[in-house]
């Protein structure tokens, strides 16, 4: 953990230098940048940037207000607001967010002032620029997503929006199945603490955070997650585009692709390798970019009327180990059938093999199982941030010698060997008898692409906790992996494997055991959905 601080110093480096071409963008002919100070919530002053084209006005412009990402200023979108307005004629105001940098207020993580703010940052467009508020978008990655989402929830006036690895759930993200993402916290803690000021909510999340107490804030999480606002988005008629990566550190796609499916106005979805921001970052800063080409196309379609050939709702998934995209007609069609694998008891095949459980296609006999908990195995999710930087920009994935994984400390089961090359496309999903010893236990889940030399590739994972249990008590346990899409070659398997421990998370497996079951009646089975 104490690597976090410089991690997050990197992290924040590597986007401000990836978008400092921005302002050389902006010397172009066709459009001007200008420093501009907006009154926001409470009479408190936010730092923007307004690019705005040059010529003479034909009526009202289209306005696209863009909040700027956590711990970053608004410089963050200037190179993609130079092209929107240059070659669209958009008035692009960008600004950083209360508490950050130049922004004056605390910072108040989306909170209902934060919203005020961006409804007086379209007042002050309106009145101070050539935009109107006939049609109006809002913008942003990561935290200027939410804001974004939150704001068009609130503000019938904003009539698309195109949030960039944002969240829609902030339990599900930051509190997964009762699993406290102890990186993910760090590193937002750490850097809204080296570049802003923390409002007294977020420091009382603090407190509750190292006092292992998270469930006492748990309310300012829920009133702060676009997906308790889809109704209000439906009535709006708000056109909703959702970008996220795969391999999200801070906001995993499960939660976007439940929000995708409850709005039924305009919608897109785009999933494509990488972390936290990183599909859309190389676009921010005015280069091209997949993401922001469909951003800019969403824009023309729903504030221009320009028809871009963007149909009302639609998928477009680049899977993981693969520069193809691929687009279905909605997230449902992202999986056609769904193949079901009995869990078999983990066993022995020679005296010098590791126990690994079959997964058939047909049941088998009860059995039991039991594993040490609270010691880490070579199974794990990777490196927060920098793992999935490395799949996205050079497919290298999170890789683990299945044949050295601990079988002490995690429990294995693999399929046989796939006869032609499938797509794995959807969300898997196990379920599973356990019986920890302990009131409380963590279990990782991770499902890998095994090649013939028993090096498996991470496809999917999902933690679970299992809190304030009976110990020796029997529970059912149902876990919905986290979304994806995975090209399995031929002659490569399927592996799951369970154990307890990850250093991304606060685990609960402070020791004795766990025993996984497949009761007749009740047999443990992992659902895998392909395209």
């Amino acid at each position: 953990m104490r690597r976090l601080p410089a991690l997050v110093t990197t992290a924040i480096t590597a986007v401000l230098c990836g978008q400092l071409v921005a302002p050389a963008a902006a010397t172009a002919e066709g459009f001007t940048v200008r420093e501009a100070k907006i009154a926001g919530s409470g009479g408190i002053s936010l730092a923007a940037k307004v690019i705005e084209p040059e010529g003479a006005d034909r009526g009202p412009r289209p306005l696209l207000v863009m909040p700027a990402s956590w711990a970053l200023p608004n410089i963050e979108y200037v190179g993609a607001a130079a092209r929107l307005a240059h070659e669209s004629g958009y008035v692009v105001v960008s600004y950083t967010a209360r508490g950050f940098h130049g922004s004056g207020g605390e910072v108040e993580v989306a909170g209902s002032a934060d919203v005020a703010d961006a409804r007086k940052v379209i007042d002050w467009a309106v009145e101070h620029t050539s935009a109107g508020d006939e049609h109006v978008g809002m913008a942003g990655i990561s935290y200027g997503a939410g804001i974004s989402a939150l704001t068009a929830a609130e503000d019938s006036r904003v009539d698309a929006v195109a949030a960039m690895s944002g969240w829609s759930d902030l339990v599900a993200s930051l509190y997964p199945n009762e699993t406290v993402s102890s990186a993910a916290a760090e590193l937002l803690l750490a850097s809204g603490k080296l570049t802003g000021r923390l409002g007294s909510e977020l420091r009382e999340l603090e407190r509750a955070y190292r006092q292992h107490r998270v469930e006492d804030e748990l309310d300012m999480a829920r009133e702060r997650s676009p997906k308790n606002r889809i109704d209000q988005l439906n009535a709006n008629g708000t056109a909703v585009l959702l970008a996220n990566a795969w391999q999200d550190s801070l906001f995993p796609p499960g939660q976007i692709t439940e929000m995708f499916e409850r709005l039924n106005g305009p919608k897109r979805l785009m999933l494509s390798p990488g972390d936290h921001a990183t599909p859309e970052l190389f676009g921010a800063a005015g280069l091209p970019n997949r993401v922001w080409e469909r951003v800019a196309d969403w824009f023309d379609q729903h504030l221009r009327g320009v028809d871009r050939g963007v149909p009302a709702s639609g998928v477009e998934l680049q899977p993981l180990n693969s520069s193809e995209w691929r687009s279905y007609s909605s997230w449902r069609a992202v999986s056609r059938r769904t193949e079901t694998h009995y869990l078999d008891a983990p066993r022995k095949r020679h005296p010098l093999a590791p126990g690994t459980g079959e997964l058939p296609t047909d049941e088998r006999p009860s059995w039991q199982h039991r594993i040490e908990a609270g010691d880490p195995t070579l199974a794990h999710s990777g490196t927060v941030l920098v793992s999935g930087a490395l799949q996205g920009f050079t497919r290298m994935p999170v890789g683990v010698p299945l044949p050295l994984v601990d079988r002490e400390d995690a429990a294995v089961w693999a399929t046989e060997p796939r006869s032609e090359e499938v797509l794995v496309s959807g969300t898997p999903r196990l379920g599973v008898t356990v019986t920890p010893s302990a009131r409380s236990v963590s279990l990782f889940v991770h499902l890998y692409d095994v090649g013939p030399a028993g090096r498996g590739s991470l496809i999917s994972r999902k933690p679970v906790t299992l809190r304030n249990g009976k110990p020796g008590v029997q529970q059912r346990v149902e876990v919905a992996l986290r979304p994806t899409s995975w090209e399995v070659p031929a002659g490569h398997r399927l592996a799951l494997v369970i154990d307890t421990v990850d250093t991304r998370y606060r685990d609960e497996s402070s020791g004795g055991t766990v025993t996984f079951g497949s009761p007749d009646g009740n047999p443990a089975d992992l659902r895998v959905p392909f395209g």
